[in-house]
C-alpha cells in the first residue's frame, strides 16, 4: 500500500517538478508583468462574466423577438414542444462560443502560438488513458449513489422530458451538444489556463484555475460542487503531465452522460 501511494505521489509530483522548472526559468529571463499571463486572467474574468450575464432564456427570447419580423420560421422554436431544448441548445451553443471562442481569438491572433501548446494535441493522448479510466471507475458508484438524492433528480438530466416524450430525436442531439461544451470547458480551464498561466505562476496555475472552475458549480448540488474542487486539480495535473485535454474531456463527458442516464433510471 504504501508502494502504492509513493508511486502515485511521484506520478504527480513530476509534471509539478517540471512546472516549477519551467517557472524559473521563465521569470529568469522575464522581468516585470508578463502580458501572457495577465491576458489569459483577462480573458478569462470577461468570458466567466459574459457567461454569469448572458446566454439565459430572457436573451434567447430578446433574440428571437428581433430575428422574427424578418424570419418567422424562429417562432418555432418557442413552441410548447420545442422551449425547453431550444433553451438548452442556446446555453450549451454560448459556452461553447465563450471557452473556445474568445481564448483562440488571444492564442491565433495575439500570440500567434500553437494550439497544441495548449492541450490542443493529440499525439501520445492515450499514454495515461487506464488513469482516466480509473477515475471514471471511482466516480460511477458515487454517481449511482447521488442519483437517488432529491437535488440530483432536481438537477438531472438537464433535459427535462415532457410525459410522454421519447428519448430520439431531442434528448439524443441534446447530448451531443452537453458534450460540445465539456470539450469547449476542458479547453479554457486545462488547455488555456493551465498552459497560458505556468510559466508564471508554475505548478500553481492548477489551484488558480481550480478556483474559477469550482464557482461555475455553484448552482449544482453541494456534492458535486466540492466535488469539482477534487475534480479540477486531478484534471488540472493530468493536463500538465500529458500537455493533452482530449481524455479529460473524454471523462468529463462519461461522468455527465452517465449522471443523466443514473438519474432517468432511479426515476
Amino acid at each position: 500500500m504504501n508502494r502504492m501511494f509513493a508511486s502515485l505521489r511521484e506520478f504527480f509530483a513530476a509534471p509539478m517538478r517540471e512546472a516549477t522548472q519551467l517557472q524559473r526559468e521563465h521569470l529568469a529571463e522575464h522581468q516585470g508583468l508578463d502580458g501572457r499571463c495577465v491576458s489569459v486572467m483577462i480573458v478569462t474574468a470577461i468570458a466567466l462574466t459574459l457567461r454569469a450575464y448572458f446566454f439565459h432564456v430572457e436573451d434567447l427570447l430578446w433574440i428571437i423577438a428581433r430575428v422574427a419580423p424578418h424570419w418567422p420560421g424562429v417562432l418555432t422554436l418557442l413552441q410548447p414542444e420545442n422551449i425547453e431544448f431550444t433553451r438548452l441548445a442556446y446555453w450549451a451553443l454560448g459556452q461553447d462560443l465563450l471557452y473556445v471562442g474568445m481564448p483562440l481569438l488571444v492564442i491565433k491572433c495575439v500570440y500567434r502560438d500553437p494550439l497544441s501548446d495548449y492541450g490542443v494535441k493529440r499525439k501520445g493522448m492515450f499514454q495515461y488513458a487506464a488513469v482516466y479510466g480509473l477515475m471514471f471507475l471511482v466516480m460511477a458508484p458515487l454517481i449511482v449513489w447521488l442519483s437517488h438524492t432529491d437535488s440530483f433528480q432536481r438537477s438531472y438530466p438537464f433535459y427535462k422530458l415532457a410525459p410522454g416524450e421519447p428519448l430520439w430525436p431531442k434528448i439524443f442531439v441534446w447530448e451531443l451538444l452537453y458534450a460540445s461544451q465539456f470539450i469547449a470547458l476542458e479547453f479554457f480551464f486545462r488547455g488555456f489556463m493551465i498552459h497560458g498561466t505556468k510559466r508564471q505562476f508554475g505548478p500553481y496555475c492548477v489551484l488558480v484555475m481550480m478556483v474559477p472552475y469550482c464557482m461555475i458549480h455553484f448552482t449544482k448540488p453541494l456534492p458535486e460542487t466540492f466535488g469539482a474542487i477534487i475534480a479540477g486539480v486531478v484534471l488540472g495535473l493530468m493536463s500538465l503531465k500529458t500537455r493533452s485535454i482530449w481524455l479529460g474531456a473524454a471523462l468529463h463527458i462519461a461522468v455527465a452522460w452517465s449522471m443523466d442516464v443514473a438519474a432517468l433510471l432511479s426515476r
